[in-house]
């Protein structure tokens, strides 16, 4: 187990294969790496700033794309992802998607450990238009699957429906499940529309299956979750989702990597 220590005002824990061999990356190299079309870097980031988190950044998209079978450049979603650091974030919020401008933004000093939660949400919009036909919106399909059918005529798209209905549904496939459900009753004792959104059941669901693989640990990709006040998936119905997101990936990595 590595220690990043002091980094960005925070220790960071990492083990895993390596894939810099101690050399310095910078912020054109993860563009390029992981296919994002743009990479923005805050004024106020400073050169130190820059260096640091240039390796923890590149080390945890190499992370994401090793536990998902996929080639690095696949991270920027066909080359449509942006990625900003220190950057458009907003107050208070140390990660965010934002998906008018399909940008994942991560906060300075604060958006350590949220790295696979907002990739997600950039994935989770990204696939919609591949997995919903004839959709006039171009929302989350984590959440248009709870209201339109999806077109189940190629492999990929029946692997990421079993995902999806092992993210909300029980084993019948009739009910909501237990995750779900209280969720849901904690945003009603709550008054608050966010810990039941599909979008972020799915996120906090994909970030808890990345948190749970055996030998790759990088706290700045995830972490927190055992120390949030957010809801996860009971270990129980982890590992049942795990599954069906490993076997989306797979699929999904031979296909790109033809």
């Amino acid at each position: 187990m590595v220690q990043y220590a002091n980094r960005l005002k925070r220790g960071f824990t990492r083990q895993g294969p390596d894939y810099r061999f101690d050399d310095q990356v910078d912020f054109t190299d993860i563009k390029q790496t992981f296919g994002f079309k743009t990479m923005v870097v805050g004024k106020w980031v400073t050169k130190e700033e820059r260096f640091i988190s240039a390796n923890l950044i590149y080390d945890a998209l190499a992370d994401l794309a090793q536990i998902l079978h996929l080639p690095p450049h696949a991270i920027g979603l066909r080359g449509k992802l942006n990625f900003a650091f220190g950057h458009g974030g907003q107050k208070g919020v140390q990660a965010h998607y934002n998906a008018t401008s399909h940008t994942l933004a991560l906060a300075k000093n604060a958006g350590g450990g949220a790295l696979a939660h907002e990739w997600f949400h950039a994935f989770d919009h990204h696939i919609c238009h591949h997995l919903f036909d004839n959709t006039k919106t171009y929302d989350f399909a984590s959440k248009l699957w709870l209201s339109h059918n999806p077109n189940l005529s190629h492999p990929l798209n029946s692997a990421l429906n079993h995902y999806f209905k092992q993210v909300f549904l029980t084993e019948s496939g009739n009910d909501a499940n237990d995750y779900v459900v209280k969720c849901i009753h904690y945003d009603k004792a709550q008054k608050l529309n966010y810990m039941s959104m599909p979008e972020e059941l799915a996120a906090r669901c994909f970030e808890a299956c990345i948190d749970q693989h055996p030998e790759i640990k990088n706290s700045f990709l995830v972490s927190g979750l055992n120390t949030s006040n957010l809801i996860y998936p009971a270990h129980s119905h982890l590992h049942k989702a795990n599954v069906a997101l490993n076997q989306y990936f797979e699929l999904l990595g031979l296909a790109l990597h033809k």
